[in-house]
């Protein structure tokens, strides 16, 4: 069964390539500036918090569940490191001015976690109301106002951290692409190689069937949220740093990309699929799909047009499968 799911897993990825590659010959065809090693370094940038908010919540999806505060949470996160390290003098410490805001976004997902397994609630509900307090307390107790003037300790991890430097022009690389492929690898450590990452699967995929195993479904759900809540806030963290600001609302409504590229990447509402490959690939798809159509002057509203139809389609052929899988075993 496991084995299947890999297979399953890398057929998507496959697929997922192909049609990127398909993607970027015709935009390249249409366009000089689109294949370029400039165009593309900034296609990662842009994309690469996208890509750390969805290995978090790859995992929820992967056990069954939903989140849509996760923005929210990285709203939070990323201006409580700001107003610690201020209010503490910890202008110059890194790990003591980013602690507290890793510390409330998993504490974040563990509440969502707790108050859909013990409570029974729909998590999309649960998620929905907490979203609305975090992000009405953050505007609240913030005024709505951004805040410019960061601690030192994000200066130094703000804005170029290396260069490449190819045909003689100097392309510089920030500190998000890195923090998106680490959070990659940690994500397909737990997913592919871990107990835990098995059991998120059994969990998704029939949650009766791993309560019989002797599966603890309530240990798991607040892993998984208490995981989301965690990469939601090194993504809001690694944001500020790209930015060089806090903007308490900037994050906030972005969730469909997130959504859609897991949902491309293979993953699937109903649990117990998905993965990082995929969910990678998704996230640059819906980059690609963006960055070809800014360059066409398509409008950023209507590039959504274009990108709706392409998630149903995703998930259509998303269930189809799950149906003729169950089908096969009953057959």
């Amino acid at each position: 069964m496991a084995r299947a799911g890999r297979r399953r897993r890398d057929r998507v990825a496959v697929y997922l390539a192909l049609v990127m590659l398909a993607i970027a010959a015709f935009f390249s065809l249409a366009t000089t500036t689109f294949f370029t090693l400039r165009n593309f370094l900034n296609l990662v940038e842009s994309y690469s918090v996208t890509g750390i908010f969805t290995m978090g919540l790859l995992v929820v999806l992967v056990a069954g569940g939903i989140d849509i505060s996760f923005l929210a949470t990285a709203s939070v996160a990323q201006y409580l490191a700001v107003v610690v390290s201020r209010s503490l003098g910890l202008d110059d410490s890194f790990i003591l001015g980013v602690l507290p805001a890793l510390a409330a976004g998993a504490f974040i997902g563990l509440v969502n976690g707790a108050l859909i397994h013990y409570l029974a609630v729909v998590s999309i509900i649960v998620t929905i109301s907490t979203q609305s307090v975090m992000f009405g307390g953050l505007m609240y107790s913030s005024g709505g106002r951004s805040i410019y003037n960061l601690p030192g300790w994000m200066y130094q991890f703000s804005g170029t951290l290396f260069s490449v430097t190819v045909g003689g022009q100097r392309h510089p690389i920030g500190a998000a692409p890195l923090v998106m492929a680490v959070a990659a690898v940690l994500t397909f450590a737990l997913l592919a190689h871990t107990t835990t990452g098995r059991q998120l699967y059994a969990m998704g995929g029939n949650p009766e069937a791993a309560r019989r195993l002797g599966i603890r479904l309530g240990a798991l759900h607040l892993f998984a949220y208490g995981y989301l809540g965690l990469m939601a806030a090194i993504g809001g963290i690694t944001q500020a740093l790209r930015v060089e600001e806090v903007v308490p609302n900037a994050l906030v409504g972005r969730e469909f990309d997130v959504l859609a590229a897991a949902i491309l990447g293979g993953a699937s509402f109903a649990g117990g699929r998905g993965g990082v490959a995929g969910a990678i690939l998704g996230v640059f798809l819906i980059g690609l799909l963006k960055n070809g159509l800014n360059l066409f002057g398509v409008s950023s509203y209507f590039s959504d047009v274009i990108i709706g139809p392409v998630i149903v389609i995703a998930l259509c052929a998303t269930h189809l499968g799950k149906r003729k899988e169950t089908d096969v075993g009953f057959a």
